[in-house]
């Protein structure tokens, strides 16, 4: 026993009192002792100076605003006079030790008493715990020094507080320690003999004989408080909006006109709007899930049957508001990653950190090409197709008609002239590069396609069709050379059609210039068949005017245009002329019902002569002569051909305009025959003739009738086949000719009907109100919509649909749980918690440095006892008695009867464990 209380078999066992007086500082200069205090786990106590006197008699005062936390009052010793403690005379000075209680273990059973005001059903279930106070002498409770230690429970670890003895003090201030007898006549305070130090102590049991450290608040909240509203609306919000987010991204909406930089929601602002609606829901979302993880985390940890909580989980609210602490504190992620809450939580932080991103990517508007979307069109109609009178009133001309009444049509020759010219220069410009690059093609779907340009800023494209075997095609004529060619050319209409403002298509030039869009029609196509076949002098006879009978000679070529010469017989429509070899193939005869031409005379090499004025004509006719005398006959007509579509493409730079006829071509999306399939196939329009028999004489295809030997006339007849086959490297005359009229098929199609034929009166072939028609379509645009515009973007749209199944998920748990508890997890919580807790040997060695290992997997949970909260480690938590009232060695109960806090952690503790 002496052993055990002797100074140097206690020097081992001293710990730091946190709510007694430790140290006192001694200035040289002054007769004053200072107890500097040291401020125990629960509330700083209030205190003020305690007065002296000149007999050196030490009086305390206890503060009135004093609550029971530990004691810290500061110690005046007066030497000399009452007041400040200045003495006039001062011998020596004095160093009080200050006397520590010598005790020896004893047990307290603590059982539930129901006539104690302070008993809680909130820690019955620990009414039977452990309090143990070591003493030496059960009699005589302030004897010798001694070390004392409180305990909880039997676990040694759970220490929670140790004092230095009185001797250490003593050894400390260099005096010998003093032997207080302040307890007597059977524990009553006898101050008669009690010293200063007596005093001090006294007054520090009275001081702490009702220390208590109640909760100010409740630990649960019901659903009406201000911040369970606050987090249910940013829940509602969260959810709505990344639902409204997830299901943009999945629809992709279109903006049209909604977007654009003039008339519109500018872009930028657009973008801008986007990303600020997108971090709103990043950050209700990330304040949402930190909440429902502070809920399951402190519902766990206050539930009597779960698995508590670990630090690791504890920082899983780190990892989403700072998602580099997972690099930083990456010991963390290491044992919690792994739990079913783990998963969610780390999950959540990815979500968190790409949700912007992905709002970006898939919801954000942006210049994105659209899918094709059927739709329906309209087109002006002024004039039916073909209208000589109609086009030469259209064409620009300073010359007036009360001064010239063929300006229109002259004005019309000169374009005729101009782009059928461009055009033959751009096809066989096409056709040099072709044979520059050693090329070779005999198959007509695979030569160089007709080319036109149209209002100067649209290339027009067309498409060769009806395509036949020449070499067949020829034995099956008598061996006769007979080259079939047929070319559609798009529906010039459908350009003015897509700018028709009744359509509310973009045009580029809204987005500056950044739109595109392209026009399929179902629209007939505007075509033209050229058929030429060599002949000789025999087969010619019956269509030359030089080689009939009786015919003057010399020809005056004057006399012949522009009526035929009297003496070629008039004959009404049932009359025909003469037969010739080639009826059956040019389609001539009664038989066919159409008449062969006749020519003025037999052209010379390197010449055309055209017939245009045939009676009851359809077509018009040509005759060549080759530089080795080899003749040429060749017919055009023109027919609204139904197998084609019409595509229209417009962007900044201008426009192409394109025909695809071929069947099985994937562009042709919507030929004329399936929105008409009654529409006939080959049915000629009569009324071209007479726009083609101006195209060709701009061309000066008939002057050979003057042997004239123009360019135009020589360049063709170099192109006349002198085999049944196409030529590789050279384009036949029938692909030439074609080419220069494609011009007149787009100009009789400029204001004409979307459909094969004439829906108008047949007296009034031109409307004096143009009237819009509908036609079928197929659109894609280019303008602002949302969605992706790369594949692998298509990754984002699990962030997307994540985050709001998460807040979905969150919305429900908050509807069904009501109300909040404390959420123990944020850092002031926590904070405030861990000081007012009692220590734990689990977590040694990690005040410094923090927490490593298997601190990390130290479970804790939260206990109550009375209107105290504290958290301590263990797989059943055991309730720690913050009001130590040691003034007396008798058990000690401290439990408050009606307690809230006590209430709720009952009513909390009871639950069942969740998956979560």
């Amino acid at each position: 026993m002496e052993s055990n209380s002797s100074p140097e078999a206690r020097q081992g066992l001293l710990r730091k009192e946190p709510s007694g007086l430790s140290e006192h500082s001694i200035d040289s200069t002054s007769p004053t002792i200072v107890g500097s205090p040291s401020p125990g786990p629960q509330h700083r106590p209030g205190y003020r100076r305690a007065t002296s006197s000149a007999s050196g008699e030490v009086r305390f005062v206890a503060s009135p605003s004093y609550d029971g936390g530990a004691f810290g009052d500061t110690i005046e010793e007066d030497l000399a006079r009452e007041g400040l403690g200045i003495a006039t005379n001062t011998a020596s000075h004095k160093r009080t030790s200050i006397p520590r209680v010598p005790v020896r273990s004893r047990q307290f059973q603590r059982t539930p008493n129901p006539n104690d005001r302070f008993l809680s059903p909130a820690t019955s279930r620990n009414a039977s715990r452990e309090f143990s106070i070591q003493d030496n002498d059960a009699a005589q409770l302030w004897g010798a020094p001694l070390e004392e230690r409180t305990t909880y429970g039997s676990n040694p670890s759970s220490t929670y507080q140790s004092r230095p003895t009185n001797q250490d003090t003593d050894t400390l201030l260099g005096q010998s320690p003093p032997t207080p007898r302040i307890m007597a006549n059977n524990g009553k305070w006898d101050g008669a003999e009690a010293t200063n130090a007596d005093k001090l102590i006294h007054a520090v049991l009275e001081s702490n004989s009702n220390i208590r450290c109640p909760s100010r608040k409740n630990i649960y909240e019901g659903r009406g408080n201000w911040l369970s509203v606050t987090i249910l609306i940013l829940a509602i919000y969260s959810t709505i909006f990344s639902g409204i987010w997830f299901f943009i991204a999945a629809i992709k909406p279109r903006y049209g006109h909604s977007i654009k930089p003039i008339g519109g929601l500018a872009p930028s602002t657009a973008s801008l709007l986007c990303a600020l609606f997108a971090k709103t829901i990043e950050l209700s979302f990330v304040t949402v899930f930190v909440t429902f993880l502070g809920q399951v985390l402190s519902r766990r940890a206050l539930v009597k049957n779960s698995k508590g909580i670990t630090i690791a989980e504890m920082s899983l609210r780190s990892w989403i508001m700072q998602p580099g602490t997972m690099i930083t504190h990456w010991e963390s992620v290491r044992y919690a990653a792994l739990t079913f809450l783990g998963m969610i939580a780390l999950t959540a932080t990815f979500l968190a950190m790409l949700y912007t991103t992905a709002s970006d990517a898939l919801v954000s508007p942006k210049l994105k090409q659209g899918d094709w979307q059927d739709t329906v069109l309209y087109g002006r109609v002024a004039t039916k197709f073909a209208n000589p009178a109609y086009v030469a009133s259209k064409c620009p001309t300073p010359i007036q008609i009360g001064s010239d009444p063929n300006a229109g049509t002259t004005c019309l020759d000169i374009e005729h002239a101009g782009q059928a010219f461009h055009n033959y220069q751009q096809y066989l410009s096409t056709w040099t590069e072709v044979v520059a690059n050693g090329s070779s093609f005999t198959d007509l779907s695979r030569r160089p396609p007709p080319v036109a340009l149209l209002y100067d800023n649209t290339t027009v494209r067309g498409s060769w069709i009806n395509v036949e075997n020449m070499t067949e095609l020829s034995a099956k004529y008598g061996q006769r050379i007979i080259n079939n060619i047929s070319m559609a050319m798009p529906h010039a209409g459908v350009l003015t059609a897509a700018h028709n403002p009744l359509n509310s298509i973009m045009q580029p030039e809204t987005l500056d210039g950044l739109g595109e869009y392209r026009l399929t029609a179902s629209v007939p196509s505007p075509a033209v068949n050229v058929l030429c076949a060599t002949m000789n002098k025999e087969d010619l006879e019956p269509m030359v005017y030089t080689a009939w009978p009786n015919a003057p000679s010399p020809f005056n070529a004057s006399l012949y245009p522009p009526e035929p010469p009297f003496n070629i017989p008039y004959y009404n429509k049932d009359e025909w002329l003469n037969t010739t070899n080639v009826d059956d193939l040019f389609g001539f005869g009664k038989k066919y019902g159409r008449r062969h031409p006749v020519f003025a005379k037999y052209p010379l090499p390197y010449n055309t002569i055209l017939n245009t004025t045939g009676w009851f004509g359809d077509s018009i006719y040509l005759l060549g002569t080759s530089a080795n005398s080899d003749y040429v006959l060749c017919s055009l007509k023109a027919t609204q051909y139904p197998g084609c579509s019409t595509e229209y493409h417009a962007s900044l730079s201008g426009g192409s305009l394109r025909a695809h006829c071929i069947k099985d071509d994937p562009n042709n999306r919507n030929p004329y025959s399936n929105s008409r399939p009654e529409a006939p196939m080959g049915f000629v329009e009569t009324d071209w003739r007479n726009i083609a028999s101006e195209w060709s004489n701009s061309l000066s295809l008939n002057s050979g009738i003057t042997d004239g030997k123009a360019a135009s006339a020589r360049l063709l007849t170099q192109l006349i086949p002198t085999t049944p086959a196409l030529d590789p490297s050279l384009p036949s005359i029938a692909e030439a000719l074609a080419v220069l009229a494609g011009c007149t098929l787009l100009i009789s199609a400029q204001d004409a009907p979307f459909i094969h034929h004439w829906n108008y009166s047949e007296t009034v072939p031109t409307l004096a109100e143009p009237q819009h028609q509908a036609f079928n379509a197929s659109l894609q645009t280019q303008d602002f919509a949302s969605g992706g515009t790369e594949r692998w973007q298509g990754v984002f749209y699990v962030v997307l649909a994540l985050v709001f199944v998460t807040n979905i998920f969150c919305l429900i748990y908050f509807l069904v749980r009501g109300g909040l508890v404390t959420d123990f997890i944020e850092p002031q919580n926590l904070f405030s918690l861990s000081i007012n807790s009692p220590p734990s040997a689990h977590l040694a060695g990690s005040c410094g440095g923090g927490p490593e290992k298997d601190h990390f997997n130290v479970n804790w949970f939260i206990n109550v006892d009375g209107d105290h909260v504290f958290i301590e480690n263990g797989k059943e938590p055991r309730a720690y008695d913050c009001r130590k009232k040691i003034s007396q060695p008798t058990p000690l109960q401290f439990e408050i009867e009606g307690s809230p806090v006590a209430s709720t952690y009952a009513k909390l503790s009871k639950k069942r464990s969740s998956l979560l």
